[in-house]
């Protein structure tokens, strides 16, 4: 049987929907506040690093305008 015959079988479609399904019931979803929890620091901490991020860009752009000028 071809690949292509395989996936287009109805009862394979239903088994693998059924199987899909099934994961998804394993999901253990965050609380509220573990949520909010996450979300603040994901936040913060990329704040954090945009303001690394900056000062460096800015130290490097005044030791090439001084090796350079």
């Amino acid at each position: 049987m071809s690949k292509k015959e395989e996936t287009s079988s109805p009862s394979l479609k239903r088994s693998w929907f059924q199987e899909l399904k099934a994961e998804f019931g394993k999901i253990t979803w965050p609380t509220k506040d573990k949520l909010v929890r996450q979300s603040a620091a994901v936040i913060v901490i990329s704040v954090i690093l945009g303001f690394i991020i900056a000062g460096v860009d800015y130290l490097l752009q005044i030791g090439l305008t001084y090796i350079v000028g």
